[in-house]
């Protein structure tokens, strides 16, 4: 997967880009790179978020639909989207009236903020409304996000409540213990999957593997990070993370831009040049696919 939710400030400056078209050029480097060095590997045009058939209008007009082979969404109703839970499949074909790519789901969840029961209703109505109209459906999150660490958004406490649920979208609490919509996800698996960012050198990684089996979980996505490439010893983080995955069938998410490469110092800036993401996709994919 090329880049995460583009058409979201938190993760793309389209202050500095507002047509998205530094976006597009980097994009299709890096299809056109990944293609090299595996042809049959599906690559998935980021999740986009919010769901807007207009961007994807633009990125059809920039020709990057051409070089991808699948459209990803993120849709967090209950949470964070200004649309009910039940207009997912109304969300699916607004995509569907503009391209005929796969759809792949590669985030959706809903938070325990208010109460872990609108957790397991959000499950149950999710997988109901998304099981056989999409290809691949990847649940947010297996883990809450531990409250020492920042949730990756521009504005964070700013932003009041829609930051702090950040720290809610696990099926397993920062102490890990199960919520009750734990026991629950083993009734749509495998036709669930599971996103679930890991940070750089996370401990958590051995106990969400055991966990992922014990889920039934066939379809994982994360995330290699251009960013901590540049980290010391991050091709032995990159190493471990991957080799700890072999068990499930792994979308990798490429994103995130090195300070020192972007045209402004910031993860969500276009970088100064990019062909240096494609290169980096181009060697992530040689090195793990």
């Amino acid at each position: 997967m090329l880049w995460n939710e583009p058409n979201n400030l938190s993760h793309w400056n389209f202050e500095i880009d507002p047509g998205w078209t530094a976006y597009a050029r980097m994009i299709n480097l890096a299809a056109d790179a990944v293609r090299a060095e595996r042809p049959n590997l599906p690559r998935a045009l980021g999740g986009i978020s919010p769901i807007d058939p207009g961007f994807l209008r633009n990125m059809q007009t920039q020709c990057v639909l051409g070089h991808v082979n699948v459209v990803a969404l993120h849709g967090f109703p209950l949470d964070w989207n200004h649309w009910t839970i039940h207009e997912w499949p109304d969300k699916l074909d607004e995509i569907r009236a503009v391209t005929d790519l796969p759809l792949w789901i590669s985030e959706v969840g809903v938070s325990t903020f208010g109460a872990d029961e609108v957790q397991q209703f959000g499950l149950k109505r999710t997988a109901e409304l998304l099981i056989g109209r999409a290809e691949r459906i990847h649940w947010y999150s297996l883990y809450d996000l531990p409250r020492a660490w920042p949730a990756t958004t521009r504005h964070r406490e700013a932003e009041g409540s829609s930051y702090y649920r950040h720290f809610y979208m696990g099926l397993v609490r920062e102490d890990g213990t199960p919520k009750p919509a734990y026991a629950d996800f083993t009734d749509y698996t495998p036709d669930l999957g599971i996103c679930q960012w890991f940070h750089f050198e996370d401990p958590r990684l051995d106990d969400a593997v055991a966990k992922l089996k014990e889920l039934g979980v066939r379809h994982l996505r994360t995330g290699l990070s251009w960013a901590d490439s540049f980290r010391p010893e991050a091709e032995k983080w990159f190493d471990r993370q991957m080799k700890a995955l072999e068990p499930f069938d792994t979308t990798v998410t490429y994103c995130f831009t090195p300070e020192h490469l972007g045209v402004l110092p910031n993860h969500t800036s276009p970088p100064k040049e990019p062909q240096q993401f494609a290169d980096f996709c181009a060697a992530m994919t040689r090195r793990y696919a």
